[in-house]
Parts: structure tokens; sequence; C-alpha cells
């Protein structure tokens, strides 16, 4: 209990609503709902391109508008020239997060109409940013092997480009399928931490691009998105299968946090979990894939016995990353480009609130200390 007039602080703003969304809901049994569906009625039925158009315009496309929002997806996701150019003088010891943060914010200089706070501009400024924060991902990792960087094709799907773009070679039906469903399960989350700096950054009015680069920032950090990464490094840390229980055991009785597990909101198993297992489960035909689902599956069993907690989505989706080729330091960013859809969906319904978000705090310092001259310290 708090003493009157002093605020009460909650750490981590934990179970603080801090605005209300139609966009999506994280329900702690385990539910997720975007726009109202239950995401288990989404994956497998539906392709991302339909869930971006739903986080956007909130409401399902029908055929035609859905064919339409994929064409108008790919002559989007050509990059200006001067940006790819920007991306090839990057020293390659940069994290691609850092090079995506930097060419989303470079996005804003390109756009003739970033000024403009129109419902209308802001369509379509989300829009292109659903569409080229892949190709930023694809552009480092092809300007980082010194390969050509493939042209969108018409012919294939926004998702299928985003793999073309990224491998350089047509990707197999199977691969795409499995980038729909992730994708489709990283679009959005609620009030997470990098969905929530967007919405801070576009309280203020400031523009679509800087709300998405403060998201992007957020993102990169292991606590958040780039635990996908972090989990990776752990399974390969691991090597054979055999030694899982006792490296497992060793950070158990260490008491140090084992990445892909527990989760601030959910109390039962991470809806999306199940979806990913699934996905991994049946790429398990590749040697490697098989290896680390082995290792996965012993890991979640040490850590629900012994915590009673439950994978979460970065467990298996750095598994699902793996067996698309796709080099762990890369997990983010393919999270980023998931991500973008609801991003930018949030950030055109904090403009409509159109309030300041701005958190009081609880004041812990001093007061009064005596001032001494420079010359005197």
């Amino acid at each position: 209990m708090t003493k009157k007039g002093e605020r009460a602080v909650v750490r981590g703003l934990k179970d603080v609503a801090a605005a209300e969304t139609k966009i999506s809901f994280v329900e702690p049994k385990g539910f997720l709902y975007y726009l109202g569906y239950n995401i288990d009625d989404l994956v497998g039925r539906v392709v991302y391109p339909e869930v971006a158009f739903l986080l956007i315009h909130k409401r399902l496309p029908n055929r035609q508008e859905l064919d339409q929002f994929n064409a108008c997806l790919i002559s989007e996701m050509k990059l200006p020239e001067r940006m790819v150019e920007s991306i090839r003088a990057t020293p390659k010891s940069c994290h691609p997060m850092d090079i995506l943060r930097t060419e989303v914010s470079r996005l804003g200089e390109c756009d003739p109409e970033n000024n403009d706070l129109s419902e209308a501009a802001n369509l379509r400024r989300a829009t292109r940013l659903v569409a080229r924060v892949p190709t930023i991902v694809a552009t480092i990792h092809r300007v980082r092997l010194d390969k050509p960087i493939p042209v969108p094709r018409e012919d294939f799907s926004f998702t299928e480009n985003f793999l073309y773009m990224f491998k350089g070679s047509p990707p197999e039906e199977a691969e795409t399928d499995v980038l729909h469903r992730l994708m489709i399960l990283q679009a959005d989350h609620g009030f997470n931490a990098s969905t929530f700096a967007a919405r801070v950054t576009a309280s203020t009015n400031s523009d679509m691009y800087s709300a998405v680069t403060s998201a992007i920032g957020t993102l990169k950090g292991p606590l958040h998105g780039g635990a996908g990464e972090k989990v990776m490094e752990m399974l390969d840390d691991i090597g054979l299968e055999e030694h899982v229980e006792e490296y497992i055991q060793g950070l158990l009785d260490e008491n140090k946090k084992i990445m892909g597990f527990g989760h601030r909101v959910y109390k039962a198993e991470d809806p999306r979990t199940k979806h990913l297992r699934g996905i991994v489960r049946n790429l398990c035909y590749r040697d490697r894939t098989n290896s680390l689902c082995n290792k996965c599956s012993k890991i979640e069993k040490i850590v629900h016995d012994r915590k009673k907690i439950y994978p979460n989505l970065d467990f298996y989706s750095a598994v699902a990353m793996d067996a698309l080729d796709v080099p762990k330091e890369f997990f983010t960013p393919f999270f980023a480009s998931s991500r973008i859809s609801g991003w930018v969906a949030h950030v055109i319904e904090q403009y409509e609130d159109a309030v300041l978000l701005r958190p009081s705090s609880k004041y812990v310092g001093e007061f009064g200390r005596k001032f001494i001259p420079i010359e005197q310290r």
C-alpha cells in the first residue's frame, strides 16, 4: 500500500493497460486473437498478406482485394538505389538489425509524402513498409554474400518473393508454406515491448518511419525479438543430443535463464508454440532439423518437469528459421519482416487515439544537495 499522494510503481508495467486496442488480444489462458479471429482459425487457412491486410484495414480481404494487395506489395518491394548503395557501404561487422534500423529510417527520406499524416497517406505508407522491410533484409544478406539481388517476380506471391530474394533461387512450395505460417504467427502480439515503443513514438505525432525505427531498436534486444538468435546459440552450444540433459540441468542449477522459455502474459502454453512445433516436425526429414527438433523436445520436457514453464514463440521459431537455411543473425530481421504489419497497424490506431503516451515516475533520488563550484570539487 502506498502513502497518500504517493505513486504506485508497477515494475515492467506488468498488467497495466496503457490504451485500448482492437488489433490483437493476448489471452493469458493460452489464446491469441487478431481483430477477433483466433489464430488457430487462421494459420494454415490464410496467407500472410491476408493477415497483413486484416491488421491494417481491420477486415479480411475478398479474393479481388487480396490479389490487388499482393500485387501492390510486390510492386513496392524494389528499394531506391541510394538505399542499396548505403547497404553496400555498411561494414559487414554490423548486426543486420542495426542496418535494418538505419535503412527504415532512410525510407522516410525517400517518401515524398512523409509529412502527410492523412488516413490515405498512412495506409499507403503502411503498405510500403510491409513490402520493403523484407526487401531490406534480403538485400543485406545478398550484399554480404557478394551475390546479385533478385528482382521481385510478378508470378510469385509476396512471401514467395521474400524467400526468393533472400536465397537467390525459387523456394520450394513447402518452404513458402512454412514462412507464411511463421510470419502469420509473428505478425502481432498485443502491447509487446516493440509495439508499445512504436505507439509511444506515434503518440507524439511523429511519422510512421520514426515509430517503426523505434520498434526495430526495441525488437533487437535478447529479451524480446533477439531471443530466437540466442535459442539457436544455445542449441549449437549443446552439441550432441546426449549432452542436452547435463547442459540444461547446469543452467537450472545455476538459476540461469533458458532462452525461449516463459512469457510475461501466458499462464498456459503459448498458443503459437503448438503450430511452430508442428511446422518443425514436418521438416524433420532434414538431418539437422531432426537433430535440433530432438534437442528441443528433450529441453522442453526437462524445463517443464523442473520449472513448470512452457516454451514461447522464440523456441521453435529458431528451428523453423534454421530449417529455411536462414543464418541465425537474420532470425530477428525475419521477425521484424513479419511484425511490421502489426507495428504499422498499431501506429495508425495510435494516430486515431490522438493522445500522448507519457507515464509518470516515482522519484527516489535526493533533494537539496549542496552545490559545490567546480574549483572546489
